[in-house]
């Protein structure tokens, strides 16, 4: 054997011993079983979903359509701030405003929020009478949220019926995929008690 050859297997061996060694019991490390990552989000974003739940609960509900879970929260008018002239200006209710109607439409199988959606807001009465329709807009709040004010005239129950046209977002997919959330869907909501808010 040349000489050369035989210093490099003494360096060699003796190398690979010592990290075979640094192993520790010699069996190879156990990958994180499939799905068995531990899921975090930020506190803020746990804190939306926590609170978003417990209203959903208290003053509103919820039902699944095609690919959302979508829910309603029904609270007295709201002031809000909108743009003019380049300023965030503060708007109060006006006079007649009753209600702040609240459409959350939610991914169902992630939970996430949907944002681009434009969404059309029907209120009902028990003889199928529209009582009033509007556009809802997007708001920043404790969690997002799609709302308007209503002026509701009576007390009563009232069927909300929600339509949502497919979000304008872009989406990632390759050609033959179905594009998720790519359908108009309409959400009708029974049974909501309209009572005096404000």
């Amino acid at each position: 054997m040349p000489r050369t050859s035989l210093s490099a297997l003494c360096i060699v061996v003796p190398l690979a011993l010592a990290l075979s060694a640094c192993g520790g019991s010699g069996k190879p490390d156990k990958a994180p079983a499939k799905n068995q990552a531990k899921e975090t989000a930020p506190a803020g974003v746990a804190h939306q979903h926590t609170v978003l739940e417990a209203e959903i609960a208290a003053r509103g509900g919820e039902t699944r359509v095609g690919e959302y879970r979508i829910g309603y929260i029904v609270e007295a008018a709201e002031p809000w701030f909108h743009p003019e002239h380049g300023k965030q200006v503060n708007r109060t209710p006006a006079k007649d405003e009753t209600h702040h109607i609240e459409i959350i439409p939610m991914e169902a199988k992630t939970g996430r929020i949907v944002p681009d959606v434009p969404i059309r807001l029907e209120v009902v009465d028990k003889d199928g009478k529209v009582v009033q329709a509007q556009d809802l807009n997007f708001y920043y709040a404790e969690f997002f949220h799609y709302a308007n004010n209503f002026s509701i005239p009576k007390a009563g129950t009232y069927t909300l019926r929600a339509t949502l046209k497919p979000p304008t977002f872009l989406r990632h997919g390759a050609s033959g995929e179905k594009p998720a959330l790519s359908k108009a869907v309409t959400a009708t909501l029974r049974d909501v008690e309209l009572k005096p808010e404000s």
